[in-house]
This record gives structure tokens, C-alpha cells and sequence, in this order.
């Protein structure tokens, strides 16, 4: 059955890797990307697959809130439902890593833009969607301080702390919904991928991209996942395992949630 999919950063790296194995099995992919161009060129060479699978384009800024709301928006506009989020947009460095709205890039896009996403397209999910959010192999304990923007890190420090509050709500919201809204996972797609953010944080050509891509796929739409929800799986070791302590105590988790609602409150209001 085809199934409608949202990517988020599917221009390039594991998103389009993704996109493709997905419209190539005859899904419906909703392709996300910040430039315009290149969601052109993604789609058209998409479109080219042979099968059943279609894709639409979506273009947004997810380092800016007001570009996510929008996005959902839209996407909720376009269609009553949705099977499958897939969460994968990501950022570990940046010309300038402070967004208009004042936090850091990397917070910004990878953990508290997916946040909001995945609350306002719950209705659209229901009970039988699922959530794929991309963490990391790095993962280090969250400074609410960072996370609102009040605190500066290394690019490195940024990025592991936003995959660690990433993996923290997806658990902890996963948890509060049980089995009132869609399966959500974590997903490590394994270390040192062969992605531009890899080539251009590391300088490394890193490995096939298609292993990112098939777990991906496998999170989206395999039985094995169906009950997983809360979970985290770990690529590397080839299984679900446990993510950073942190991920396990409720009560951090909480306060990463309140720090994430107070930031979008802040600026959604501002």
C-alpha cells in the first residue's frame, strides 16, 4: 500500500538516499529542502524512477520557527493524512550557528524545529503514523542553558547535546502519548556516513550513505518497528539499544521538554 511520507532534508546525503529507495518501492514522498533549486533537481531526477512513486516539494527553512509552523501548515493543508515523519534534516556547522530567532543552529534544526513539527502534524499521523527522528552515535549531556540560546558551544559540543535532547523527547513524548498517537523512534543511522555534513565536518569521504538510507526505510515502514515506540535503535550495533543515560531519566527528559516549549512560546509570540 502506498504510503505518504514527509522527509525533512532530502535534497541530499541520507534524506535523498532515502527518498529514493522509498519512491523506488512506490511510495509518496513529500521532499523537503531550504533551497528551491535543489528541490527542483531532487524532484525531477525522483520523478525519473520507474514504479508508482510520486513526490512533491516543500521548501523551508527549518533554522527559523516561524518556517516550521509554516511547514506544517502546509503540509496539513495539502493532505488529511500522513504515514510517516521522517525527521532527518540536520546541522553540525555553520557559517553563523545563531539563527535570526537567537538560538543555535544546531538546536535549532536538529531537535527543537523536528519538536514542533511532529506536535503539529500529530493530528495528520494519528494512531498508525509513525515518527523516524535522527539521532546520533554522539550524544552528550544537554546544557538547557545551549538549548535556549543563552550559552555558546563548540560545533561539536552543539551537535551532540541537540541529538541527546532529540533522542530525549522522542522517548519522553513517545512515552506520555503510549498508544493514543503514532509510533515514535530514534534512530542512529549509523557513524561517519559518507553525507556532506560528514565531508564537511570531518573532511572524510565516510561510508555508503545507503546504509543510513535502508535503515531509514526499515524504520518507516517495517513490523519490526511497528511496537518500538520509545525506542531507540542503534545502526552501528545493528539493534535497538540504550541511548545516553540521560534519554532514561524522566525527570531531565522533562526539563528538556520545558526548555523546548519555552523557546518556541518565546518566539512564536515575539
Amino acid at each position: 500500500m502506498q504510503k505518504i511520507i514527509l522527509i525533512t532534508g532530502s535534497t541530499d546525503g541520507i534524506g535523498l538516499a532515502t527518498a529514493r529507495m522509498l519512491v523506488s518501492m512506490g511510495h509518496h514522498i513529500l521532499l523537503h529542502g531550504r533551497n528551491l533549486a535543489k528541490l527542483e533537481e531532487a524532484e525531477k531526477a525522483l520523478s525519473a524512477l520507474q514504479g508508482d512513486g510520486r513526490v512533491e516539494i516543500y521548501v523551508a527553512d527549518l533554522s527559523l520557527i516561524a518556517n516550521v509552523e509554516a511547514l506544517a501548515k502546509t503540509v496539513a493543508e495539502n493532505h488529511a493524512k500522513l504515514d510517516v515523519l521522517i525527521n532527518n534534516a540536520g546541522v553540525y556547522n555553520a557559517l553563523d550557528p545563531v539563527t535570526e530567532d537567537g538560538l543555535d543552529i544546531r538546536f535549532a534544526v536538529n531537535a527543537i524545529a523536528p519538536y514542533l513539527l511532529t506536535q503539529r502534524l500529530l493530528p495528520l499521523l494519528g494512531m498508525s503514523g509513525r515518527v523516524v527522528n535522527l539521532s546520533s552515535a554522539a550524544q552528550s549531556p544537554v546544557d538547557p542553558k545551549a538549548l535556549a540560546g543563552q550559552v555558546s558551544l563548540s560545533d561539536g559540543a552543539a551537535y551532540a547535546q541537540s541529538k541527546l535532547a532529540l533522542t530525549m523527547w522522542s522517548r519522553s513524548l513517545a512515552l506520555s502519548l503510549k498508544d493514543q498517537g503514532p509510533t515514535i523512534i530514534a534512530v542512529n543511522p549509523g557513524s561517519m556516513l559518507g553525507s556532506k555534513m560528514v565531508k564537511q565536518a570531518f573532511g572524510v569521504a565516510g561510508g555508503d550513505i545507503r546504509i543510513g538510507a535502508e535503515i531509514l526505510s526499515r524504520a518507516a515502514l517495517a513490523d519490526e518497528f511497528a511496537t518500538a515506540s520509545g525506542q531507540y535503535f542503534d545502526n552501528d550495533l545493528g539493534q535497538f539499544a540504550s541511548p545516553h543515560p540521560d534519554a532514561l531519566e524522566p525527570r531531565k527528559s522533562q526539563e528538556i521538554i520545558r526548555v523546548i516549549e519555552k523557546v518556541l512560546a518565546e518566539t512564536l509570540h515575539s
